[in-house]
């Protein structure tokens, strides 16, 4: 009994070590998209989106880097946006860069796995995207677009809903008078708790599972299941079943990116970390949510074709690494034992600790409780 004990804490302790040392990045990640999602209008989004050509693909790509990285809210924001008017391969292109271009992502990624894996995820997202395109132009019709339409047109619920239709941001004047307006800093402190909210689950989730396999799961096992002693074949293997690994997960958003240290530590190549951090919009929890909205076919038709762009991009992102020689000799991601030092972490979450309570304390006295309640409401109403 005392070792099972043991054991639970040495896993607890590894998962608090890990939120100590992104608990800043977090609070600063949400806070730029706080301050984005303030000033961008989602009413726009539809109008920037008509069609699938390059550049409608590339604002889809901007559109999506200074969104909520909730993977859940992005989407339903996704179904809203179609169901508005965009494009379907716009939409889509606009989901995959809101999980995988945004900052909080970038800035975790650098600081558990290195600064290696965030160029490789913003390198390799821009290309996983247009491969996407490249694929539904090439094998989705017009018919299981209009399926999916109608589908949509439901109203099926999923999760994030009224995430998705919350609008507060402002439009009136220069972007830093918005910002700093009254309205604004309400609307950055509702959208910064709402994408705490939106997320939580998959941070902890993802950092308690995180915890139990660096803790428990022997190394010898993961340089087995990822062909460790064989680098070529390795290099072959990891981006295959990276998605797979993260598909059976369940952790989704930034969620994700405690596990990938873990499988990095692991032996996992390069391009297979890149395509499990991919891959945290095909989690069966989310598959399931595409069944909701668009129905079987469609659901079949997005796990095949964002599985290929995933696969092949985290391929293009192995090779091009490589080439360069940017690929990490060392498989030594940040996982520590749970330690409090007076470092430049400490230092960082305290001044993010004190802008959080800030931020936080100004969602309560502004109607806060209400907007939690539409957050979640199966039935939002855009503000």
């Amino acid at each position: 009994m005392a070792n099972v004990g043991t054991a639970i804490f040495h896993a607890l302790s590894m998962a608090f070590a890990m939120f100590w040392e992104i608990f800043w990045a977090l609070a600063l990640g949400f806070f730029i998209s706080g301050i984005v999602q303030a000033v961008v209008s989602k009413k726009e989004m539809s109008r920037w989106l008509p069609d699938d050509r390059p550049s409608s693909v590339w604002k889809a790509l901007g559109l999506g880097a200074a969104s909520s990285s909730c993977s859940y809210a992005a989407v339903a924001i996704t179904r809203s946006i179609f169901r508005k008017g965009a494009d379907f391969t716009a939409a889509m292109a606009f989901e995959m860069a809101s999980t995988n271009l945004v900052a909080e992502l970038a800035i975790i990624m650098a600081i558990l796995l290195g600064w290696q894996f965030a160029l490789g995820e913003f390198i390799g997202a821009p290309i996983m995207v247009f491969l996407l395109v490249f694929l539904f132009r090439r094998f989705l019709s017009q018919k299981l677009v209009s399926q999916a339409r109608r589908q949509a047109d439901k109203g099926i619920t999923g999760k994030m809903e009224g995430h998705a239709e919350m609008d507060m941001s402002v439009a009136e004047g220069p972007i830093l008078r918005r910002m700093l307006s009254d309205k604004g800093r309400t609307a950055i402190s509702h959208y910064f708790v709402m994408d705490w909210v939106s997320v939580w689950k998959d941070v902890a989730g993802g950092l308690l599972i995180a915890g139990a396999l660096a803790a428990w799961v022997p190394r010898g096992f993961w340089n087995a299941f990822f062909f460790t002693s064989h680098p070529t074949l390795a290099k072959f293997w990891g981006p295959i079943v990276g998605p797979i690994v993260a598909i059976i997960s369940f952790v989704c958003s930034v969620g994700n990116v405690p596990l990938a240290a873990v499988l990095w530590n692991g032996g996992s190549s390069f391009g297979g970390v890149v395509a499990f951090i991919f891959a945290d919009l095909l989690v069966i929890p989310v598959l399931n949510i595409y069944r909701k909205y668009y129905g079987l076919r469609m659901t079949g038709f997005l796990l095949v074709t964002m599985y290929v762009s995933m696969v092949v991009a985290a391929f293009a992102v192995e090779g091009l690494f490589g080439l360069a020689g940017l690929v990490p000799h060392e498989h030594k991601a940040r996982i520590v034992e749970a330690t409090v030092t007076w470092n430049y972490t400490t230092i960082l979450n305290i001044i993010f600790g004190a802008l959080s309570m800030l931020l936080v304390i100004r969602f309560f006295r502004t109607g806060g409780i209400k907007m939690l309640q539409m957050m979640h409401s199966t039935h939002p109403r855009s503000h």
